[in-house]
């Protein structure tokens, strides 16, 4: 028999025993866990200590998703329970431009801190973000949201009645924008390993390619997804966002993203160690 779409799950908690644990938060400290994990075996390939990594992401991490949850805060206006309602993050709502300035901003400052060399730092941590992106999209599955359109693909997903929008009632399955997205920001993991090795830009570039990779993925989700958005001109303020950060980071890659003669090269590569027939390095 061929699937004619898949499930959602029937609830947004998981029961272990006496506890119950929100599925969106799981899916986000799991990513989180994730993209340091990948942080710190790169960053350790070129001779930095993984510790650096987590200094560096106990501090960026909540200073992302504080971020992320401001900027949907103030780019969606929509709440109505009362004050403690953009408090409420296991129920979703982060808005990942945000989450992505306040995280480098704050990142930039450790690296500052700590003395670390910032391009060479960056080049190794920036694909966890997406890997923990990808991996976090897992919740909005659990919270039935940021799905697309109405689909008779056997690959939509089936939402619940509570959560459609009020046009789309008689509609059962919907294009899983978020699997997209998830699926998306996979590849664009390996994308980045990918070019950090061609060593053909300068390095510190791949947090630029980062944004201009992700952001195009949202131009086109943002086109497919249904949910209520604030809109400037008639356009959703997510996709002016995508294209005011594909502008600048694609511009900068442009002018000064291709390596020269004055860079020395250092990326992120494997880090070959010698052992003597003793066993000792």
């Amino acid at each position: 028999m061929i699937l004619a779409s898949f499930p959602s799950p029937s609830s947004e908690a998981i029961e272990l025993g006496p506890l119950t644990l929100r599925a969106y938060g799981l899916a986000i400290a799991f990513g989180v866990l994730a993209g340091v994990w990948l942080a710190q075996k790169r960053w350790a390939a070129t001779g930095g200590d993984p510790d650096d990594v987590g200094k560096v992401a106990m501090w960026a991490v909540p200073a992302g998703l504080i971020g992320a949850r401001v900027y949907h805060v103030f780019t969606d206006w929509r709440f109505d329970e009362g004050f403690a309602e953009p408090f409420k993050i296991w129920e979703g709502g982060l808005g990942i431009p945000g989450g992505i300035a306040a995280g480098v901003l704050m990142a930039l400052v450790i690296i500052h801190r700590e003395g670390l060399d910032r391009r060479r730092f960056l080049d190794a941590v920036v694909p966890g973000v997406p890997l923990a992106q990808a991996i976090g999209r897992i919740g909005n599955w659990f919270n039935q949201e940021l799905f697309g359109g109405p689909t008779d693909l056997p690959w939509g997903v089936e939402i619940a009645p509570e959560h459609r929008p009020a046009e789309y009632l008689n509609s059962e399955a919907f294009h899983p924008t978020f699997l997209y997205e998830a699926l998306w920001n996979v590849g664009l993991v390996l994308l980045l390993i990918w070019i950090g090795t061609t060593k053909k830009l300068r390095t510190g570039s791949l947090l630029a390619v980062y944004i201009v990779g992700y952001l195009i993925a949202r131009l086109w989700l943002e086109t497919v997804r249904i949910d209520p958005a604030t809109e400037i001109g008639g356009v959703r303020i997510n996709i002016w966002m995508s294209l005011i950060g594909i502008t600048l980071a694609g511009g900068w890659l442009l002018l000064r993203g291709r390596r020269d003669s004055n860079d020395s090269g250092a990326g992120v590569e494997a880090v070959e160690v010698a052992v003597t027939d003793d066993g000792t390095p």
